[in-house]
């Protein structure tokens, strides 16, 4: 179905960090096919700053979860002053890639001749189905990001090699913030940037191993700076692998970036190595070689978007829980089949293959073909 050209767009991602940077090739092609519309991104509060400095989008709407904002009147006041400020903008189409019922209310709020969402069994109900007149039919397989830029499709656009790479974006300030960061913990000329954690510790590698991999590359002359969030469990993970792996070219700077300020820090490394996680995405997105190490995780729709990635997956080593067996509240890591020699080899492998910085790299970053 081709509908009417747009003059204003609002794309609905509810999820987390990662989801919301795979999210950025639909607005590329969104702005490619359409460069006369204003391309808006409703999104959760906290992962506003993934997409904050990108410059196809005119406004971001942040949503704050009810966990940050309880759930009584407070909540419901703020939340419908932001339905009415949508309804104001006066959307042409709404395009909702979740099934959270916060965006059904948006869509019906917008008052948009097109509200499209996908076609879901489990929202197979008359308040979805008049919140979203046009419904679009899933792609179960392959990427994330063929999954989105399959709805597009759906819509009648047409996808191509201009619309396959994800965007992370970064301001001067970021950059200079990531500098004296780095500059503070004794980091200079070229680094590795090892981000250990993740939101789900399920998805962790053990701290020894990675104090082993750490220690080996060091004794090879390479400087190595850690990263991670400002959450006290990670800055805990962190000080745990800097305890195993005293050396002088080991250094962090974990919990004192912002999340653009991280992608600036990334964007000059010379590689990056980091389990699956939002920083994962931003690595491959900027173009930086890596080293993604991945537990139980659907590999084929999560894996990193790039051709400069090597993937190690601890099903390759061992048994391993299948995704929808596991608790995502546990302590338990996952990745305890991955050996340190194989990383190892991947992480000596790229260094070989792309002995320049980032910064200095020449060309675009490349995504995989679809």
């Amino acid at each position: 179905m081709k509908a009417r050209e747009p003059q204003r767009i609002l794309v609905i991602r509810l999820m987390h960090h990662g989801d919301v940077l795979l999210t950025t090739p639909l607005f590329s092609a969104l702005k490619r096919h359409l460069p006369g519309a204003e391309i808006d991104a409703l999104v959760y509060a906290e992962t506003v700053p993934i997409i904050a400095a990108n410059p196809e989008l005119s406004r971001i709407w942040p949503l704050p979860r009810s966990k940050d904002t309880g759930t009584g009147w407070a909540h419901m006041r703020d939340l419908f002053a932001l339905m009415a400020k949508i309804r104001r903008c006066r959307y042409d189409w709404v395009l909702h890639l979740d099934d959270r019922w916060v965006g059904a209310l948006a869509a019906l709020a917008s008052g948009a001749t097109l509200r499209v969402s996908y076609e879901l069994r489990k929202r197979d109900n008359p308040i979805w189905r008049r919140a979203f007149p046009t419904r679009v039919s899933t792609l179960d397989t392959g990427h994330v990001v063929e999954r989105n830029l399959w709805f597009l499709q759906e819509l009648g656009l047409p996808i191509d090699a201009h619309d396959r790479q994800c965007l992370m974006a970064y301001s001067d300030d970021d950059r200079a913030l990531a500098h004296r960061a780095l500059a503070g913990a004794g980091i200079d000329g070229q680094y590795i940037l090892v981000h250990p954690a993740a939101r789900w510790f399920f998805k962790c590698w053990e701290d020894e191993r990675f104090a082993q991999l750490l220690l080996a590359l060091a004794n090879d002359g390479h400087r190595i700076v850690l990263t991670s969030g400002p959450n006290p469990r990670e800055l805990a993970l962190v000080s745990s692998i800097l305890e195993l792996a005293r050396h002088p070219n080991i250094g962090s700077i974990a919990g004192k970036l912002t999340l653009p300020a991280l992608a600036a820090a990334i964007a000059d490394a010379r590689l990056f190595i980091g389990v699956d996680s939002a920083p994962m995405h931003m690595a491959a997105a900027l173009g930086v070689p890596m080293v993604a190490l991945f537990g139980p995780t659907d590999v084929q729709a999560w894996r990193p978007w790039s051709e400069m990635a090597i993937v190690i997956h601890a099903a390759d080593y061992g048994p391993l829980i299948e995704p929808r067996d596991v608790d995502t509240d546990t302590d338990a890591r996952y990745l305890g089949n991955i050996p340190v020699a194989p990383v190892l080899t991947a992480a000596r492998r790229q260094l070989a293959l792309h002995p320049q910085s980032n910064e200095v790299r020449a060309g675009p970053p490349q995504a995989p073909e679809l």
